[in-house]
């Protein structure tokens, strides 16, 4: 499509408007005859405008008006033949005086200020009727015709349950002292989880050595290790959770110093300093009736 002036684009929205004299009106109808692009642009311009009367509902004329019609064009004589006004001759072929020149560009800035006028008409009439439909759309979307009216949407919302309170679970608890000394380390169970913590008491360590924790049963051939003892306070662990609940219940837990960074080969290289039995401090939850 080629590119149109101001002036054209002015010129078709007024015309799509129906803001034009008949004599620019004819000037609009002779260029569509012969400009399919610019026949395109008043097309747009109309489709644009369009909205405007689907807002409008239809309205019969009363008889009365059609009489009054007819009478005024029986007083109106006959009417001239239309005629297309000529192109001005070239400026080269004719001297035009400085205040013909300035008459015309007077009427042409005119034209154009009153073009523009119906294109700023035009332009707020449209912004007007889709503010309407907007609002009409939301709160009364049964008065627009039906392919305006907006599609209904569904929106799916997900409602999570609200989580179960955790069952409190059994809790056990081992003191790891001399016989009749001060606890070293206390030793705490989890019934459910069997992860542990180790919690240090009163026990100084060896340079270049570390306590080393231990699970000691009959079920067992030998002391399995639980892990290095670190020099914080709480040290967890989870390595219980291999053990079924009588053997972690029944067993005896001892911690013994080792070379630095734990025994080497999981056998313990020294008699245990402290020692101790799981007591349940917790009960497990009652079962349901």
């Amino acid at each position: 499509m080629m590119a149109y002036s101001e002036d054209h684009i002015a010129l078709a929205a007024e015309y799509a408007l129906g803001t034009l004299d008949a004599e620019e009106r004819a000037q609009v109808e002779a260029m569509m005859s012969v400009d399919k692009d610019f026949t395109t642009v008043v097309t747009a311009w109309e489709q644009k405008l369009g909205a405007l009367n689907q807002m409008v509902g239809v309205v019969e004329p009363r008889p009365l008006l059609w009489e009054n019609i007819k009478a005024a064009i029986g007083r109106s004589g006959a009417q001239q033949p239309l005629v297309l006004p000529k192109a001005p001759p070239p400026v080269s072929e004719i001297a035009r005086p400085a205040v013909v020149a300035d008459d015309s560009s007077m009427i042409q800035f005119s034209r154009q200020a009153r073009r523009w006028r119906g294109v700023a008409m035009a332009t707020t009439a449209l912004a007007a009727a889709l503010v309407a439909m907007v609002t009409v759309g939301l709160y009364r979307p049964d008065l627009l015709p039906a392919t305006l009216r907006p599609v209904p949407r569904t929106q799916v919302v997900e409602v999570k349950a609200a989580a179960a309170p955790s069952t409190p679970s059994a809790q056990y608890v081992a003191v790891l002292q001399k016989e009749g000394g001060a606890p070293a380390f206390i030793l705490t169970v989890d019934g459910a989880t069997k992860n542990f913590t180790v919690r240090k008491v009163d026990a100084d360590g060896e340079p270049g050595k570390s306590f080393e924790l231990w699970l000691i049963s009959d079920k067992l051939p030998h002391p399995r290790s639980l892990g290095v003892i670190g020099a914080s306070d709480f040290n967890a662990g989870t390595v219980l959770a291999s053990y079924d609940a009588g053997t972690i219940n029944a067993a005896t837990y001892a911690v013994t110093v080792e070379q630095a960074g734990g025994s080497p080969d999981g056998v313990p290289h020294s008699t245990p300093v402290f020692t101790g039995k799981l007591i349940e401090t917790v009960p497990p939850p009652a079962a349901p009736r």
